[in-house]
């Protein structure tokens, strides 16, 4: 049942030391295991070279790391189409790998987060083969298949005309059973029907293994689109240049989710596990509270994606938008608000497989602005309220791949199949493809996906090999890499750390203290307050490469001029003075103030 408005308004305020939990006051650092540590030459990264840089993340002061999808997979979707849930992708390792993963972890004060994909599968999984080859195989009713419409001229359609978020419809034809399958993804990643007990059962088997095996939890992949509206309605066709749009108004929230949540949930709680879903296409915060308000017991929290959306185009991702500070500020206190009140909790990002860097959609990589951009967006995110979520190559400012690229040196399916189709429906308009062009190489997958840049050795000694690595290195390693960074205490991946280490320091007041937006209608600075009890912190960033006269609210001036100055990215900012209520805030500067008794101002 939906939260309604009304019921959110009349709630009482929570006490902020409501709903405390490990996984509230950790932090997450993402490895993408194709991308982060080549092992044995082969160009791949594996996990026996995660567990070689376990030092490094301890150093960094993270708690947990997820990894994104390592089980067995024909690597159609890069690990997302699972074939075997109880084996290693051969190139990854071995679950004795694993198996050492988790103990390195553990023996540093670590945890291991699993990346489980149970929306679909597979089409190598041995389910679906056996769920293709009959109409009364007993696996049958593990996928979800219809019969073919027809037209008046007798031409075969699909059952309805859902798209597929990598192309064309999300139904897949089998000429064998002469049903289609649904496949809201590629056409090798069956949809599991779960409105099949056994499917459940199934999953909720898989769980228990690896949370026995010492995963601390799951991110769960689409995990929102598991239940559908079984009427399998069309969607309304607004742009005859789509005929398949998107059906998410009947499976992001399917009429069943909670129920199968809820399940999830038990399990989880039975381990003290951690969870976060992924979310998309969900822009309302009472249907996610329903996922994640403390007492429901179903997530931890969810990824959800109006920050990632905050610069597409009016026809979809990789058509261009605009990056406003307004539109950013209002989706931050809207998610900020709304769990603080509700009991709720967020997960915090600006970066991970699926995303451009966050120092080129959000700020500036240019050379004199790189570092301190990345500082500022650590502070930006990393104080807020929620669980925040770092992804490898952030903590070092690694930024979007190339100009230099072309199609060719891509590898994302998702940008792949756009570029084809738009192509090939306008082979001669050049503008629009230089246009997308630079699209993909702001917000494509690839952006997330290069290999992480260890040092100034060849292949940015991610790899000791000697061919290329399954996707090029971006070449400006020689600058920005771990290694330069680590020993540096003005690094970025330095700041990091101290950002992280900040929320153990004063964790009730940013882990569970309130939000407040200040300065709402400034175009350049985002500034908030973090409360708890007598304390109060003011977290000042400027999104813009200019310096910014801002004129300091009443309302926080005490804090700034009597408070501590716990941290900033500029060397000569040590306070947060300012004369007449005048304040200077150079380019892509960030401070954090903290004053432990608020005088009774406020």
């Amino acid at each position: 049942m939906t939260v309604t408005e009304t019921h959110i308004q009349s709630s009482p305020q929570l006490l902020p030391t409501s709903g405390r939990a490990w996984w509230k006051e950790s932090s997450v650092y993402q490895i993408y295991p194709a991308s982060f540590k080549d092992s044995n030459g082969d160009g791949i990264g594996d996990i026996p070279g995660i567990i070689s840089k376990l030092d490094y993340l301890k150093a960094l002061g993270v708690d947990v790391v997820w990894l994104s999808p390592i089980l067995q997979s024909p690597q159609v979707d890069m690990g997302y189409d699972v074939s075997d849930y109880y084996a290693i992708h051969p190139p990854y390792g071995t679950l004795e790998d694993v198996d050492r993963l988790i103990h390195g972890l553990h023996a540093r004060g670590m945890k291991y987060v699993m990346d489980l994909v149970v929306n679909h599968t597979s089409d190598q999984h041995e389910w679906f083969k056996q769920s293709r080859s009959s109409k009364t195989n007993e696996f049958r009713d593990w996928y979800i298949w219809r019969k073919p419409r027809y037209t008046v001229d007798g031409v075969r359609q699909p059952p309805n005309n859902w798209g597929s978020y990598f192309s064309g419809s999300a139904w897949e034809y089998d000429e064998q059973t002469d049903e289609y399958y649904l496949h809201l993804f590629a056409a090798e990643q069956p949809d599991l029907n779960w409105e099949n007990p056994k499917v459940r059962e199934a999953v909720h088997k898989i769980m228990r293994y690896w949370l026995d095996k010492g995963a601390s939890g799951f991110r769960l992949d689409v995990i929102n689109f598991i239940s559908k509206d079984q009427q399998f309605p069309d969607v309304p066709v607004v742009d005859p240049m789509q005929p398949y749009p998107e059906g998410a108004k009947y499976y992001a929230c399917g009429p069943r989710l909670h129920e199968y949540l809820q399940e999830l949930g038990s399990i989880l709680k039975e381990y003290d596990a951690f969870s976060v879903g992924e979310m998309p296409s969900v822009y309302d915060p009472s249907e996610i509270l329903n996922a994640v308000g403390f007492e429901r017991q179903e997530l931890g929290m969810v990824f959800q994606f109006e920050i990632m959306d905050i610069d597409h185009g009016s026809r979809g991702k990789f058509f261009p938008g605009k990056f406003r500070l307004k539109d950013l500020k209002t989706v931050v206190t809207k998610w900020q608000s709304f769990m603080y009140e509700n009991n709720g909790w967020n997960a915090l990002y600006l970066e991970n497989h699926d995303q451009g860097r966050s120092i080129s959609r959000f700020a500036s990589e240019k050379e004199e602005y790189r570092a301190l951009s990345g500082k500022m967006l650590a502070t930006f995110l990393g104080l807020q309220s929620g669980t925040p979520f770092v992804y490898q190559g952030q903590e070092i400012g690694m930024v979007n791949l190339p100009e230099s690229w072309h199609i060719g040196n891509f590898r994302d399916l998702e940008a792949i199949n756009f570029w084809n189709e738009l192509t090939q429906a306008c082979p001669e308009d050049t503008k629009l493809h230089n246009q997308t062009m630079k699209e993909l190489r702001l917000k494509s997958r690839d952006n997330g996906r290069l290999p992480m840049q260890w040092g100034p050795g060849k292949f940015a000694d991610f790899s000791s090999g000697t061919t290329n690595p399954w996707i090029d290195v971006n070449q400006d390693y020689g600058r920005w890499n771990a290694t330069s960074q680590v020993s540096d205490p003005s690094s970025i991946f330095n700041y990091w750390a101290n950002i992280l280490k900040l929320r153990k320091v004063w964790v009730d007041v940013f882990v569970y203290g309130s939000f407040e937006l200040i300065a709402e209608d400034h175009n350049e600075l985002f500034v908030y307050t973090r409360a708890f009890g007598e304390m109060k912190a003011v977290v000042i960033n400027n999104f813009s490469g200019k310096g910014v006269e801002w004129t300091v609210p009443a309302e926080i001036a005490s804090i700034l001029t009597e408070g501590k100055f716990l941290t900033g990215n500029y060397d000569e900012r040590r306070t947060a003075c300012f004369e007449e209520n005048v304040m200077i805030v150079n380019p892509f500067e960030a401070f954090v103030v903290l004053k432990e008794r608020p005088s009774h101002a406020f």
